[in-house]
């Protein structure tokens, strides 16, 4: 699969195919049931993951809904169903995960049989475990090299992928490295060498590792997964020099997770442009908002904001809510808020760009710890991030974007 840049087209899924007219799948009235299987797709011959790299005319992706309705007894139940290794089942229970959700069950046989995968799910809905446990059940097959580069819009959404990696991966003594800016490259670029099992990092610092020592390439010459998380972000045209420079570095014969809780155009645009077996899941379509989520506003005067933000968190205990988010749209109103509410005597936390990362990442611990109830944040948190206790968002300022 490739995506098309200014200059020229780069590899994303596996390798380049000639642009053949596949069949288009007609899709099955959404119906919000439990996910099952769709019925076989049209008379196209299955192709074998063997097949992928070589030049047969490749089968057409495979696109299913959270609503199909068909095959309900085919989908797994348990993760030991789902084709995994014994300890990684063992792993799931003792982090209380007994029962795999709709984006596992149906992204996690299809990553084992060595299909690409774009998964489009909800924050919360188990996408890491999604493209995790299969590439972790390989790494136990073969533990040698980096197997898995991973790539995140954000440093503390890499920072969260690494600590569950580390979590998932324990048992097998995985070793991780999170390559992300604001800590030192030099010791990145050491760690790198080493080959860790999986790197989880950002674009724009792993390129640059790439970029100050064109050694640290080869690193990734037997590189078996690459992930993009929150795939329609890294995708964004502010990372696509980055992209080129990491692209270039994998091998071709790879297998690509695409994950995100939006479908954006560049994501329809690649599942379109699938020369190869891909899987396609989408658990909605379009945006969608969480059901249990009830949405409210208030008209409020521009000079009042801060009080009926004040008045809003000071009646969190009496509301039974444990902890909240505040999004605003700048790192000047974020570092505003937070000595406002210090100096009330309210305690808060926050997350913004000009906040050192080492600061960024304890102030996230806090808060998800639930030392802190409030967390103060522009967008650098607003996509990726799985906190359980959050039970209120308050957006500050107006999104300037409605996803």
């Amino acid at each position: 699969m490739e995506v098309d840049g200014e200059a020229r087209p780069f590899l994303l899924f596996s390798k380049p195919k000639s642009s053949k007219k596949k069949p288009k799948q007609e899709a099955e009235p959404q119906v919000h049931t439990q996910p099952e299987e769709p019925p076989n797709p049209s008379p196209s011959p299955a192709i074998e993951p063997d097949l992928r790299d070589s030049d047969e005319a490749p089968a057409a992706a495979v696109t299913e809904h959270a609503g199909d309705d068909a095959a309900a007894a085919a989908v797994p139940s348990t993760f030991a169903e789902l084709g995994l290794s014994q300890w990684l089942v063992d792993v799931c229970d003792s982090l209380g995960m007994r029962v795999p959700t709709a984006v596992q069950r149906r992204c996690i046989p299809r990553a084992l049989e060595g299909r690409d995968v774009l998964g489009i799910a909800e924050t919360g809905s188990g996408k890491t475990a999604a493209f995790a446990l299969p590439i972790l059940h390989r790494l136990g097959e073969d533990p040698y090299g980096v197997a898995a580069l991973a790539l995140a819009p954000t440093r503390e959404l890499a920072a969260q992928l690494a600590e569950q990696f580390r979590a998932l991966g324990a048992p097998l003594g995985l070793r991780c490295l999170a390559a992300i800016g604001g800590f030192d490259s030099l010791g990145q670029a050491k760690g790198l060498a080493r080959r860790p099992h999986v790197v989880v990092a950002t674009p724009g610092r792993i390129a640059t590792l790439i970029n100050d020592d064109p050694d640290l390439a080869k690193v990734f010459a037997r590189t078996k997964f690459l992930v993009l998380d929150e795939a329609d972000r890294v995708l964004d045209i502010n990372f696509e020099e980055d992209l080129r420079v990491i692209f270039g570095s994998l091998p071709k014969k790879r297998q690509t997770f695409l994950f995100s809780a939006t479908i954006s155009d560049n994501l329809r645009s690649l599942l379109e442009l699938s020369g190869n077996n891909s899987y396609f899941f989408e658990a909605y379509e379009g945006f969608k908002t969480v059901d249990t989520l009830k949405q409210l506003y208030i008209h409020v005067p521009p000079d009042a904001k801060e009080l009926y933000l004040f008045y809003l968190l000071s009646k969190m205990n009496e509301d039974n809510i444990r902890s909240v988010i505040v999004f605003v749209s700048t790192c000047r109103t974020c570092q505003y808020l937070d000595f406002l509410l210090e100096e009330l005597g309210h305690p808060a936390v926050s997350l913004h760009s000009h906040k050192p990362q080492s600061r960024r990442l304890a102030a996230l611990h806090n808060f998800k710890s639930s030392k802190v109830p409030v967390l103060l944040a522009t967008d650098v948190a607003s996509r990726g991030l799985d906190i359980q206790t959050v039970d209120l968002v308050i957006n500050y300022d107006v999104p300037r974007c409605f996803n």
